[in-house]
């Protein structure tokens, strides 16, 4: 279970709040505790590529924000050691998607997280990550304040 601080935000919460990229992007965090998170964002024009569909970088940045979500809810701070993922279907402008990250395994400082991509229920995506565990230090090796 993800301890909570007198403000209700544990250290997924707390990581999301600073992650300007995501947040930029219009990516909102709907859940984050015990080792699974869900994230949803909307296709906007600017994610649409050449094809007409939403470039993929844009679907595996949603996978890995529900990954690093999901894998930050335990604290300390944790960060990816590799991820893959497969496209299983297109998104289109204005299609709302939902990733669901779930932690299958985590294992001295590792761990393996899959996140699934939704729209409406279909699969778009399936993204798998590994996760390494930096303990007090930020992703930069500096000491994090307490």
């Amino acid at each position: 279970m993800t301890q909570l601080t007198e403000t209700g935000q544990g250290p997924a919460q707390r990581m999301f709040a600073a992650d300007r990229a995501s947040r930029g992007l219009g990516i909102e965090l709907l859940r984050a505790e015990g080792g699974s998170a869900a994230v949803r964002m909307t296709v906007t024009a600017d994610m649409v590529n050449g094809h007409g569909v939403a470039h993929g970088g844009f679907l595996f940045l949603l996978a890995d924000t529900a990954f690093a979500c999901a894998c930050n809810s335990h604290g300390p701070v944790t960060v990816a050691a590799g991820a893959d993922v497969v496209f299983t279907a297109p998104a289109h402008e204005g299609d709302v998607l939902l990733a669901v990250a779930e932690e299958r395994t985590r294992f001295g400082r590792s761990g393996v997280y899959d996140v699934t991509v939704l729209r409406d229920g279909e699969v778009i995506a399936e993204f798998r990550g590994r996760s390494r565990t930096v303990g007090d230090r930020g992703a930069r090796g500096r000491k994090e304040a307490p």
